[in-house]
């Protein structure tokens, strides 16, 4: 009998890889930790569709089929997420449509996957310093908490992006249900960096033995409450009392999917994209999307190991394929990753189950859904993006020196103040090499400066 061929086991091993990738820890935590990034795409996606015409249905089955593919290979919680500056520059310029956008994204995409495979997107992961990337995440956990306390504070007019009147406290949308929510989710989660649904305690056995037939089942009641998948139960709610606002919605959906075209793009179309898209969005993208999610997969799964090349290409492939066709323009985020995270996520099974329900509602109900959508609570899906924020804020926690924080800090600060990640980089890059400048004319040698060496610790 002949061995097999190399190609056989390369196959092989290809098929098992994927199998752990998707194999989940526990349905539960995954299923709630895929609720951790919808604060974020809902209110984008949703904005776009409203006030665009964006192809809600494509967009769904694009992005659902991203969110598989990239759970398969990367075997984490790695999100797909609209591109927040060009969906920024597309709700507040009425000349820039559907084909401005997805131009933009096309373009944006052959970028990122040029800087990938010339390898120069690795040269920049070793270069930018760790407390620049952290000032990035610094400052996009708290612009995702801000604009989560708007969401629950004032009512939002999502195609306008515009904050109107207080929120009442009562009602379906109100103050109160959203607060009740926050406390839920903390009594639940807390501040733990795992899952409830992952707590164990290894002298439970011998505790239980020990104790009498009731505390065994208070404890028993207590390991279930605090199992539950919190963001999921939030999330199931907010569905249900997006009925109970509107119950004539169900009368809105149309069974079948969104009629899937070419986008027609024409030379305007290209040049305004990549003008007003294109180019604000890079820098946010190579910073956030690809080499501060591939600093905080490092921090969270220390076991994985993927390249900022490999990031990068994906996001270039993902826009080069579904931008063609009116899918919305997509790249990973960190803020995702940091929420599917807190809320439970641990492998690519996680991201799997979203995309396999992002799937099923493109190809069954298609942009009727957009009705649907309108009607969640706002309120509620604030409270899922502060504990995707927050999460994200909290990497930056190991910045241990005073000189790694105050360069962190400025970055977030102009980050912050000019809505601009690039300005906020610029910044931090600046201070961070003036402050090595200073200890170069000190004596230090530059490798151990740029290394954060100490030179009289060397053999």
């Amino acid at each position: 009998m002949a061995p097999p061929s190399p190609a056989a086991d390369s196959s092989s091993s290809t098929v098992q890889k994927v199998k752990r990738n998707l194999v989940m820890r526990s349905t539960w935590a995954e299923l709630n930790g895929a609720m951790g990034d919808l604060g974020t795409y809902i209110p984008i996606v949703l904005s776009l569709t409203l006030a665009k015409h964006l192809n809600l249905g494509t967009t769904l089955i694009f992005t659902g089929f991203y969110n598989i593919v990239t759970g398969a290979i990367y075997g984490v919680p790695m999100p797909v997420q609209p591109m927040k500056s060009i969906a920024a520059v597309a709700l507040a310029d009425p000349t820039f449509s559907v084909p401005e956008i997805m131009a933009s994204g096309i373009l944006t995409g052959a970028t990122l996957l040029v800087l990938g495979v010339t390898g120069l997107m690795q040269l920049a992961y070793k270069l930018i310093p760790l407390c620049v990337v952290r000032g990035i995440q610094l400052a996009q956990g708290l612009s995702f908490a801000l604009t989560a306390v708007k969401y629950v504070r004032k009512v939002q007019d999502l195609p306008k992006s515009t904050s109107l009147e207080k929120r009442h406290w009562l009602g379906f949308d109100g103050l109160i249900l959203a607060t009740l929510c926050v406390c839920f989710i903390v009594i639940i989660n807390g501040a733990d960096e795992d899952h409830g649904c992952h707590r164990q305690d290894p002298d439970q056995d011998q505790e239980v033995s020990r104790e009498t037939e009731v505390r065994s089942k208070m404890r028993k009641m207590r390991r279930v409450f605090f199992s539950l998948p919190s963001a999921f139960l939030v999330f199931v709610l907010g569905v249900v009392l997006a009925f109970v606002r509107r119950p004539r919605v169900m009368h809105e959906f149309r069974f079948g999917p969104s009629s899937i075209e070419v986008v027609k793009m024409s030379k305007h179309a290209w040049r305004q994209g990549f003008i007003k898209g294109t180019i604000p969005q890079l820098p946010l993208s190579i910073l956030n999307s690809v080499i501060a999610v591939c600093k905080l997969s490092s921090d969270l799964f220390p076991g994985k190991d993927f390249s900022v090349t490999s990031l990068s290409v994906t996001v270039g492939l993902m826009n080069l394929v579904g931008g063609w066709f009116g899918a919305m323009p997509c790249c990973h985020g960190a803020g995702g990753l940091a929420g599917q995270y807190k809320f439970g996520g641990r492998s690519g099974g996680c991201v799997a189950l979203l995309g396999a329900a992002k799937l099923v509602m493109g190809f069954v109900l298609g942009s009727s859904l957009a009705h649907f959508f309108n009607q969640f609570p706002v309120g509620i899906l604030g409270v899922l993006l502060l504990f995707a924020g927050i999460e994200l804020a909290m990497a930056s926690r190991d910045m241990n020196t005073k000189e790694d924080s105050f360069v962190m800090l400025i970055c977030t600060a102009v980050s912050l103040v000019g809505s601009s990640a690039a300005l906020g980089f610029l910044c931090g890059m600046i201070v961070f090499v003036l402050l090595k400048l200073r200890d170069w004319t000190n004596g230090k040698p530059l490798n151990a400066i740029w290394r954060h060496e100490d030179p009289n610790e060397q053999v």
